[in-house]
């Protein structure tokens, strides 16, 4: 007899990332209200369930969804490239990204997060770490909802200046931001949406702030997650302001913990890095941002010394004036060469474990292990099927090397979250992609233009 199901998923090779990493050849996924009931040979899954519908078939690969430890939805998605491309840090932050921020409407970041969430499913990813809405959270999450990704985000908060006035908080307004956002969305479409604990980070928060998110974080069990340490100026300025470096100083404040993801961590030294590893914080790895920002990962980042520590390393696209897009494949080729070449070891970061950054490292930054970054019976059933018909995908000899050093999200045919068909023949099933594009276009050009800033191309436009 056999057992009814929602979907199977058949593939080429159905690429598991569990325990053993199995590859299936010609293997099937079996979906049931939204979560995994079986993996293994197409053959045999096709005679024991009798599925509503069958997806993919012999010219696919089959993966988990990818997950984005780090990326800005709000903010940067409608303007783009916008930032030249040789500002520097101070300068691409504070005379640059703070004003544009500070013009979006409760609208524009709708539709932004919306763009992002759009740019990520049709690229492979179904999980999202937000690096934090600038301002209007709740219509974020009802823009988010109706695309249909999978996600933990919070208003961005934090209470020492610079900042423009428009979002100015102070200590308490901050803290009850974040309240807020932990009582009251903690569990949003179907538990698909979540709040976290995110704080701006660098040298933007008091002590007060960092030890109340800390116990917020503690009491609602979220994480937290914050900027940190990317530029040299970030560990300089906050020696500069509480006389520490700032994992030491974290670290004695009790806020360093296996629920913390920090992004960046460029310029860290070693005693941090000891008290990271110890306190068991996640990092998220954005290497795009690092090499147009001019961070010096190359030459300063402990990456590899993080993963031996036993630190989990994820990867992050950042916002879209740093790393100008929103596919983490793309990002996860870069984790797999750029230390190759700054080391001159090409044992650093091989295809497999890089991949494994991009989604079980990803999942374990964000208290999802359990849940997603694999294909195994009782996780959500969070599925890409990679078209292969493609040339970047031929000849078909290593599925991984193929995954991070030939494919990109290009190739993306139909992306499944919780069981649900979010992208079919590579088009998101929930909007109108031209009319979608059209207003993206239009917020953007609107967003700029209210911000008083220069267009900057160097090349001009006749």
């Amino acid at each position: 007899m056999t057992e009814r199901i929602d979907t199977l998923v058949k593939g080429w090779q159905v690429v598991t990332m569990n325990k053993t990493r199995d590859i299936v050849r010609e293997g099937a996924v079996a979906v049931r209200d939204g979560l995994i009931v079986e993996v293994g040979k197409a053959s045999e899954l096709g005679e024991r369930y009798e599925a509503d519908q069958t997806l993919g078939g012999e010219k696919f690969v089959v993966t988990p969804g990818l997950v984005n430890s780090h990326i800005h939805i709000t903010g940067e998605p409608l303007t783009r490239g916008y930032v030249p491309d040789d500002t520097p840090f101070e300068e691409n932050v504070f005379q640059w990204l703070c004003p544009l921020y500070s013009v979006h409407t409760a609208e524009e970041e709708r539709l932004s997060a919306q763009l992002a969430a759009v740019e990520m499913l049709k690229s492979g990813t179904t999980t999202f770490l937000e690096a934090g809405t600038i301002r209007f959270l709740d219509e974020v999450f009802d823009g988010l909802a109706e695309v249909g990704i999978r996600g933990r985000l919070g208003r961005w908060v934090w209470d020492l200046p610079p900042e423009p006035d428009v979002y100015k908080q102070n200590t308490d307004e901050a803290i009850g931001f974040l309240q807020y956002q932990l009582e009251t969305l903690k569990s949003v479409a179907d538990g698909r949406l979540g709040a976290w604990a995110i704080l701006v980070g660098h040298t933007t928060c008091s002590d007060p702030l960092w030890r109340a998110t800390r116990d917020l974080a503690s009491e609602h069990g979220t994480g937290m997650s914050f900027h940190m340490s990317p530029a040299k100026s970030d560990p300089e300025g906050f020696v500069a302001e509480f006389g520490r470096r700032p994992m030491i100083h974290l670290g004695e404040l009790g806020v360093l913990d296996d629920d913390v993801v920090v992004t960046h961590c460029v310029q860290v030294d070693d005693r941090e890095l000891a008290v990271m590893a110890e306190a068991g914080v996640h990092v998220a790895h954005c290497p795009t941002t690092a090499l147009k920002v001019s961070y010096g990962i190359t030459q300063v980042g402990k990456m590899p010394e993080m993963v031996m520590s036993g630190i989990n390393v994820a990867i992050g696209t950042d916002g879209n004036n740093a790393s100008n897009y929103s596919d983490l494949m793309r990002a996860t080729y870069l984790v797999a060469g750029l230390f190759k070449d700054a080391r001159q070891d090409p044992q650093m970061f091989p295809a497999e474990t890089a991949y494994e950054m991009a989604t079980l490292g990803g999942a374990r930054a964000m208290q999802m292990a359990s849940e997603i970054g694999s294909l195994e019976v009782g996780k959500k059933a969070d599925l890409v099927l990679h078209d292969t018909d493609r040339p970047e995908w031929r000849p078909l000899l290593n599925v991984m090397n193929q995954l991070v050093w030939s494919a990109d999200g290009r190739g993306v045919h139909t992306v499944l979250v919780n069981g649900r068909t979010v992208v079919e023949g590579g088009r998101v099933t929930a909007l109108d992609e031209e009319q979608f594009y059209a207003r993206c276009q239009d917020a953007g050009e609107a967003v700029v233009a209210r911000s008083g800033l220069p267009d900057k191309a160097k090349f001009p436009v006749l």
